[in-house]
């Protein structure tokens, strides 16, 4: 101080009891810092400047998108189905290959978990608190194009016949049941996108540049249960003789845990309505299988896509905190449990089906495609090939309508003289040019539109709680274990959602069946035709359940929730702003 001048305390020293004051308040030396390596992008001393240009969270992105596109190509090229011969005595030796497929499925599972785990912390570490939801919710919204190249590039393979040298003297085409498709193509495809993709993705540094000054400036959010003191005080992680330990930490983290549930019940949802929308569609408002995979697929991806971006804008632009988060997925998942109803209200009646919920013409009894009408015609219930007749009533093939003849013209095929067909209940009088046309009847019910409408929606809002639920969890446990904490999640998501949702969701609707296949050895196969309403029913009573879990856990997970206490988290930043003194 000069005379005259201003007391700037900066400039005096310390007196003895200051310093004496500020040491008992400040606590215990701050704990060592978290050094970050960060480094170029390249293959050790081979790091081209060009390829510096990628060495940023934006580029990561593109190469985590970019894997976990071809990644998903490959959970649906794995799905193949195996046809079953009525000669059960005598055993392939092809069988034995069922494990190989059964190892392939394991190995994809183990490689596509550390993108989901590591990936999605790495994306973490790289980028502000605030951005970490939109870069995760993008990456997961690419993700789910592999679906769907999956499912083109693998329907369009199939009209390739498996070997492809023998094409020309299989003499059979892609219409006849003894054809197989050369599938094997899309996953020698995909593996060599795949292992393309691993070059890139290996150039990246341990850690990004920019990485330590992003992690200074993050304040910790860390349920407030003394789990993030004991993970810093042993330094868990380290070793993995630490797993059991570390382990035990998040199981006993109850936010986590109701967060981890809480997805896996959505997870269920999911994946029923992946398998068996395309059904539902097909059942309820009487259209063809191609056509309502198609329209499964226009909804169930771009709504899924669009839920998960629009989630990570929202929580990145208004900068939630993990409290806020929780309540924001909490207020999603309300609103697709009310969307949820359309089951309700936007679903048909069955068609007027011989044999099955209509008489023939008065004669033969329900539950018995068997009539006076077609007795003679010694019928197979093994082929299933539905016509229409002029009578608007379907018939389960034209041997059953009773047709004897048939004329194709421009490979529009007609039926003729079918003795159990009546005539036309909207122009009686006239004589229409045929008695049945191959398919089924076109559906009086108008209310496919309404449904597709309010399901996207539906998947928008159910999706919407995706991308925030997954920050939550990173935000929720120690800064150590969030890929450990991720792991844990998709251990319960296969385990409680996306193995048991297809299995709930097939007996649901396997219980709605009024028609089963049967076939040369009287076994029962698909079924044909479905009680319309009763599978409505199944279905949202399914969904509704889960949503209410979903929603019952989310609540808990809100109210046990505790942010760290004002006095740790200033410790922390006395910690932050030491260690950068000493810097």
């Amino acid at each position: 101080m000069t005379e005259g001048g201003v007391e700037n305390p900066v400039f005096e020293p310390p007196s003895p009891d200051l310093r004496r004051q500020q040491q008992c308040s400040a606590g215990p030396p701050p704990a060592p810092q978290q050094v970050y390596e960060e480094g170029p992008c390249g293959w050790g001393r081979l790091a081209p400047r060009a390829l510096q240009l990628c060495n940023n969270a934006e580029g990561y992105l593109a190469a985590y998108s970019l894997l976990a596109i071809f990644q998903e190509t490959c959970q649906i090229l794995g799905t193949n189905a195996a046809n079953l011969t009525c000669n059960a005595s005598t055993k392939s030796s092809l069988s034995n290959y069922l494990y190989v497929f059964i190892l392939g499925q394991l190995l994809l599972g183990v490689g596509g978990t550390p993108l989901y785990t590591l990936g999605t912390a790495f994306i973490d570490d790289s980028v502000p608190k605030h951005k970490s939801s939109l870069y995760i919710g993008i990456g997961y919204a690419m993700s789910l194009l592999g679906p769907a190249i999956g499912y083109v590039l693998g329907g369009q393979l199939l009209n390739i016949y498996i070997d492809v040298h023998l094409r020309e003297s299989a003499e059979i085409d892609p219409d006849d049941p003894r054809w197989l498709g050369a599938w094997w193509i899309a996953f020698l495809l995909c593996s060599f996108a795949t292992w393309l993709l691993i070059i890139p993705f290996s150039c990246f540094p341990k850690h990004l540049p920019g990485t330590a000054k992003i992690q200074a400036e993050k304040i910790s959010e860390t349920h407030n249960d003394g789990s993030k003191e004991l993970v810093e005080d042993k330094n868990i992680g380290k070793s993995f003789k630490d797993f059991p330990l570390a382990l035990l930490i998040l199981l006993r983290n109850p936010v986590l845990m109701c967060l981890i549930v809480a997805t896996a019940t959505e997870a269920l949802i999911a994946t029923g309505f992946a398998t068996f929308l395309p059904k539902f569609i097909e059942h309820q408002f009487s259209q063809s299988s191609s056509f309502s995979a198609t329209l499964g697929g226009l909804v169930l991806i771009p709504g899924a896509a669009l839920g998960q971006i629009i989630s990570g804008i929202l929580v990145s632009k208004y900068k939630m905190d993990c409290k806020n988060i929780i309540k924001f997925t909490l207020g999603t998942c309300s609103v697709a449990l009310l969307l949820n109803t359309v089951f309700l209200f936007a679903r048909c009646g069955n068609e007027p089906f011989a044999g099955v919920s209509e008489t023939y013409n008065g004669t033969g009894t329900l539950w018995n495609l068997t009539a006076p009408c077609n007795t003679d015609c010694n019928c197979l219930r093994s082929f299933y090939y539905p016509v229409c007749g002029r009578d608007e009533i379907q018939y389960f093939s034209p041997c059953f309508a009773g047709c004897t003849s048939s004329t194709s013209e421009k490979r529009k095929r007609t039926y003729h003289n079918c003795s159990c067909v009546g005539k036309s209940p909207r122009l009686p009088e006239v004589n229409v040019a045929y008695e049945a046309i191959p398919g089924k009847c076109r559906a009086q019910c108008m209310l496919l539109p309404v449904f597709l409408g309010f399901f996207f929606f539906t998947v928008v809002f159910t999706f919407m709680a995706v991308t925030p639920t997954t920050v939550a969890i990173l935000r929720c446990v120690p800064d150590k274990q969030r890929s450990f904490a991720l792991g844990v999640q998709s251990l319960f998501l296969r385990l409680l959602g996306t193995i048991p949702g297809p299995i709930f969701f097939g007996v649901a609707i396997d219980n709605s069946c009024t028609l089963w296949d049967l076939n040369e050895c009287k076994t029962r196969g698909a079924c044909w035709v479905y009680d319309n309403t009763k599978m409505a029913y199944m279905l949202i009573g399914i969904s509704a359940a889960c949503k209410v879990l979903t929603i019952f856990f989310v609540i808990v997970a809100f109210c046990l929730y505790k942010a760290p206490s004002s006095s740790s988290v200033s410790l922390e930043k006395n910690a932050e702003m030491a260690s950068g003194v000493h810097v």
